[in-house]
């Protein structure tokens, strides 16, 4: 897109992280152009979270990008466990295996017609995903990128909004948008603006990951040449009376992001502090490296009161704060997008209704109150375990303190075998989502079900499993409707209110009996970001109502 005619777009994105970046390219691939603000001039490096969840992985599958995000992250054949230790040069306690990415290439490659993780969950650090995201938003045609300007100000009308934007050398644009969204961090000032505040809880005050912390960007080349080399795993946890920590493999290598807490809530993490607490979480003298600090909150479960107002809409940590625990912010930041993004686009394009951006902040406030519970639960296990002081003593007593701790620490598998809400948040209760009784709501575990309001469950439609043989891969940029089993009925009568209505719309006929047991009906009317929006057997009378509805036209 040019500059020359830059100065007026359907969207207008603060924020270049990663949700607003996926927003951005969300839109792009719905064919509405938008333009991203970031007032760096490219993205921080320095890492962060590092879990892809499964559903992320599908939003990148359904952009075409899984497979170059896989590239990224530990090597192929790295362990992704986690591993508990007293220290890490000395007992270890439990360890969660977890399959390394050339494991779970295999899992996929044999996995059975009706498996529910085509895109299994993967580790790469935050960092390298935002790089890669940013580079790929450079070459896509509908995204005119703003890196190192900031939104000045902006305000709105029934139509639009108009914004003023500085770039570092003090460069001022005048821009007008149909829609304005706050993609722009925990502090946002897009949410500050709007009135809109937090509710929740701003932190956990616990012994140990509770309160104010530190993760500190670290190179520790003697890790894996001296303690780790024969029990690589992706996290590590040093725990014993004296001290508790956490360690995150970056490349596999020599890079780490480690996690401590500080001793003086208000000052700023010193160097030295930092190297100390490595040596003790180690238990012998290691050279540490410091490359950079970033603070952050452990427990912290907030979220907005409100998702927007008028034009002006929020995704991501604008609107829900989470501590780092399961992985959950970006992965529910992203979701956020991909709700977000279809239903601006059919309002920019004509054929959402009314109601339909409204459902916007219906589906999403739920499921933000939901993730950051979970996050704040998952914490609280870490923070409140007590082990026995005889933990590291070379005695039977010690013996018995680690057999007990271990068991202890196996249990803890929950927060990184959190499939029920990476795959399972659902949308009941929506204004534009057709009623039906749901299985009930597990962090732990996914039910695959056609009811209204849930993902679309997954089925292989082919020999192979890779691009092309997922149900995920047939379904359009808009409606779809599946015909399910052999007997599935006529569907002009869909087709032909969906061309009444001017809403995109596919079919994808499945005529194996497998797929229709799994989805217990004909049809199942799939909307854009892969939500069941409808569901029902033999003729529908009243196609159109359904259609409408589900775009926000009303009943």
């Amino acid at each position: 897109m040019s500059d020359s005619d830059a100065s007026t777009v359907p969207v207008a994105i603060v924020g270049g992280g990663p949700v607003g970046m996926m927003l951005a390219l969300f839109l792009d691939w719905h064919g509405v152009r938008s333009v991203l603000f970031n007032t760096d001039e490219t993205t921080r490096w320095h890492p962060k979270g590092s879990t892809e969840g499964s559903r992320t992985m599908e939003h990148f599958r359904r952009l075409g990008i899984a497979g170059e995000i896989r590239k990224l992250g530990l090597p192929a054949d790295h362990p992704t466990d986690v591993a508990y230790f007293t220290r890490f040069g000395a007992y270890e306690l439990a360890r969660l295996r977890m399959p390394s990415a050339d494991e779970l290439r295999q899992q996929v490659a044999t996995s059975a017609k009706t498996d529910q993780i085509p895109e299994p969950i993967h580790r790469a650090n935050q960092m390298h995903v935002e790089r890669f995201l940013l580079e790929h938003a450079k070459t896509r045609p509908y995204i005119a990128m703003r890196f190192g300007w900031h939104v000045d100000q902006f305000t709105q009308d029934e139509d639009g909004v108009q914004l003023t934007a500085v770039s570092e050398r003090g460069d001022k644009q005048a821009w007008r948008a149909k829609y304005l969204v706050g993609c722009d961090g925990g502090r946002s000032g897009v949410r500050r603006t709007l009135g809109i505040k937090f509710r929740g809880e701003a932190g956990l005050e616990q012994q140990y990951f509770g309160g104010r912390m530190f993760s500190t960007y670290v190179r520790v080349p003697a890790l894996y040449r001296k303690f780790f080399g024969t029990r690589r795993a992706w996290q590590y946890w040093a725990v014993n009376p004296e001290i508790r920590s956490s360690l995150i493999a970056v490349d596999g290598k020599d890079e780490f992001l480690f996690r401590t807490r500080a001793s003086q809530p208000d000052q700023p993490p010193e160097d030295g502090v930092v190297a100390e607490a490595m040596r003790r979480c180690v238990g012998a003298d290691v050279e540490t490296q410091i490359i950079a600090h970033e603070p952050w909150t452990a427990g912290m479960a907030l979220v907005a009161e409100r998702y927007g107002d008028g034009r002006v809409l929020l995704a991501g940590d604008a609107v829900h704060l989470f501590t780092p625990t399961g992985g959950f912010g970006m992965n529910t930041g992203i979701d956020d997008a991909s709700n977000l993004a279809w239903k601006l686009a059919a309002s920019v394009q004509g054929w959402g209704g009314g109601e339909l951006l409204a459902s916007y902040e219906a589906e999403r406030l739920p499921i933000a109150l939901r993730n950051t519970e979970a996050a704040r639960r998952l914490t609280a296990n870490i923070g409140e375990t007590d082990v026995d002081p005889a933990i590291e003593q070379g005695t039977p007593a010690g013996e018995v303190a680690r057999r007990t701790a271990g068991r202890m620490f196996a249990g803890f598998g929950e927060q990184f075998a959190s499939i029920g809400v990476q795959l399972g948040a659902r949308y009941d209760g929506s204004p534009v989502i057709d009623a039906g009784t749901p299985p009930a709501d597990s962090l732990t575990t996914y039910v695959p079900t056609s009811v209204p309001g849930g993902r679309a469950p997954h089925v292989w439609l082919d020999a192979g499993r890779g691009e092309g043989s997922s149900l995920f891969d047939r379904l359009g940029r808009g409606f779809t409707l599946l015909r399910l089993g052999s007997r599935a009925p006529d569907a002009s009568v869909i087709a032909d209110a969906a061309a009444s209505l001017h809403i995109p719309f596919s079919i994808v006929d499945i005529a194996n009996d497998d797929a229709r047991d799994l989805y217990g009906c004909d049809l199942a009317l799939v909307r854009p970001d892969q939500y069941v929006a409808w569901r029902g057997n033999g003729t529908v009378r009243d196609a159109g109502a359904a259609l409408g509805r589900a775009v926000g036209m009303g009943t």
